[in-house]
């Protein structure tokens, strides 16, 4: 459990409380609690794990209040180490969850969907982007023993919805919803507009801005695609990042709170490092299409935080869903095409 010293105090009734991702080099969460004139509210509430519940409980107890005083859960985004523990605080506390509309979508659709529709899916688009045989077999073993422990099949459904541009029913609080698609088709980040509590802050910028895992200060969130398998349109989640970044610097908040590392100022300058970061990024991928190659054969050589081999069976579909992120941005730029008459669909530089 952690000490109070592991919550940071934010001022103007905002704290943050780390909370422990089991098994992830990224370490925690920072869920960060908000006071309304009808009770905390909680910005993210971190894994459905029992460490991390112990950890929430008592990071709230070192705020001084209790997970039975929060009046509601507004979710960044569906991802588990944002939205895992809202059921439990909803159960506790009587809280409602608030998520934009298309991320509550991806949350009733996993809750309702067969499991067998999706293992079968899942190893369809692999094998159309060149996996090998070997990756698709666990897979294909899956569906066949009709295993059904998929992800996010326990994920709480909200009962409210974030309308994006539009200020949140928090009395006493001028908070308000900010649509940044990309790293999910539904995720927001929160822009605080009142003055930050500190002079010096103030006068660097506009309000505070809840992040999520929009905007981080040191590592760029993942871009894949949009999963449906009863969606045949052709989306472009990297496209709806860049501009999202766009709209978030527009803000000029004086400081970012993140969701994951630590809060910073600059918030312009971190978005032209990450808009130099992904032109830099697409123009090696178009590089390396001098010659054809299947999603699956680009993935494998972009640069990754570890060499190919060593990335887990999990990852690497992650990995693939990224590179076809950038695929798509690629050819909707006119810098690619896919080759005619290639199966799986190779695609080479324009």
């Amino acid at each position: 459990m952690p000490e109070a010293t592991d919550v940071t105090d934010h001022g103007g009734g905002v704290w943050s409380i780390p909370v422990p991702i089991p098994d992830n080099p990224l370490g925690h969460t920072l869920v960060h609690l908000l006071d309304t004139d009808r009770g905390p509210v909680l910005i993210d509430t971190g894994w459905d794990d029992p460490t991390a519940w112990d950890t929430l409980t008592a990071g709230l107890a070192a705020c001084g209040t209790d997970v039975s005083a929060i009046h509601g859960i507004l979710v960044t985004h569906h991802h588990p180490d944002h939205h895992g523990l809202s059921g439990q605080v909803r159960e506790a506390s009587g809280a409602w969850i608030a998520m934009h509309g298309a991320d509550a979508h991806v949350v009733r659709r996993t809750r309702e969907a067969d499991p067998t529709l999706w293992l079968d899916y899942l190893a369809e688009k692999l094998a159309a982007a060149g996996a090998p045989e070997d990756h698709l077999a666990p897979l294909r073993a899956a569906r066949a023993e009709g295993r059904t422990d998929l992800p996010g099949r326990r994920a709480a459904l909200p009962d409210r919805e974030i309308a994006p541009g539009r200020l949140l029913d928090l009395p006493g609080r001028r908070l308000r919803a900010i649509w940044t698609p990309g790293h999910t088709p539904g995720h927001v980040c929160l822009h605080l507009e009142e003055a930050h509590p500190r002079e010096d802050a103030a006068a660097r910028g506009h309000g505070r801005l809840f992040s999520g895992d929009h905007l981080l200060p040191e590592i760029s969130p993942h871009i894949g695609l949009y999963e449906d398998p009863a969606d045949a349109h052709r989306t472009d989640p990297l496209g709806d990042y860049l501009a999202s970044l766009e709209r978030v610097a527009a803000l000029g908040p004086a400081e970012v709170l993140p969701a994951h590392q630590h809060a910073f100022t600059d918030a312009p300058a971190r978005v032209r490092a990450l808009l130099d970061h992904h032109e830099a990024r697409l123009e090696n991928l178009r590089a390396l299409l001098a010659a054809p190659l299947t999603p699956w054969q680009l993935a494998e050589r972009m640069e990754w935080n570890r060499p190919w081999p060593d990335i887990p069976y999990g990852s690497r579909n992650i990995a693939v869903s990224e590179a076809e992120a950038h695929l798509r941005r690629l050819v909707n730029l006119g810098r690619a095409e896919p080759v005619p008459g290639t199966d799986p669909v190779a695609y080479q530089a324009r």
